[in-house]
């Protein structure tokens, strides 16, 4: 069911992930519930616009790159879009931890995770301050590095063609320009997650979502 619209009028907008053998299914449901739908292909990717006013938008998990899906309609080519077995490279960090994986067809084919310690900001003023910022700064250099290091050994298990980031984008962006990962450098990057604190569940979860479609629903405003 849809969620209700916010309370100052604007409307409300979710994503979740659907894989490629459930899409037809959640087309279904999400047209049962909202009195049918239209469909619109857009540059973004797939439109259902339901009679009730909510709109979905789906979003293939990868570029079709020559191998596009097949059907006879637009629901399901993007079903078999993203069925397809492509590797994904994923990379998960936090101010707290990492998470590292080699996805297919949803599934983890190589993975690691770990725990590393970031201090937040604070708002202590004079040297208290500066000596805080260098000591945080040297920590999240330390972090940067050692999770390059820890994803240069995943990656070599399998290799992939696109690299999936996620969690803190300034980290992750950090941690993909570290000399260790150069040979992934020239990859394609897909859809950002945003990922929880990267726990070994986590990594499990965007394994999936990272190869599902995408989908944003934007329930009419109140």
């Amino acid at each position: 069911m849809p969620a209700p619209a916010a309370a100052s009028g604007t409307p409300s907008v979710r994503t979740t992930f659907v894989s490629g053998s459930r899409l037809a299914g959640w087309a279904e449901r999400f047209g049962a519930a909202h009195g049918g739908y239209r469909l619109q292909d857009g540059d973004e990717g797939l439109h259902l616009v339901a009679a009730d006013g909510t709109m979905a938008l789906l979003q293939a998990p990868w570029p079709d790159d020559g191998r596009p899906g097949r059907g006879a309609g637009p629901l399901e080519r993007l079903a078999t879009l993203a069925s397809q077995p492509r590797r994904l490279g994923l990379l998960l960090v936090r101010r707290g931890g990492y998470g590292i994986g080699v996805a297919s067809e949803g599934l983890l084919l190589a993975s690691k995770a770990g725990t590393r310690y970031v201090q937040s900001r604070t708002a202590a003023g004079g040297q208290s301050q500066q000596r805080f910022a260098r000591r945080r700064s040297n920590q999240a250099d330390a972090l940067v590095a050692a999770v390059a290091e820890q994803a240069a050994q995943v990656f070599r298990a399998a290799p992939f063609e696109y690299v999936v980031p996620g969690g803190d984008r300034t980290l992750a962006g950090l941690v993909l320009a570290d000399p260790a990962l150069r040979e992934y450098a020239g990859l394609p990057r897909l859809g950002y997650l945003d990922a929880a604190e990267p726990r070994a569940a986590v990594v499990k979860k965007a394994a999936a979502d990272a190869c599902s479609v995408r989908v944003t629903v934007t329930d009419p405003a109140g």
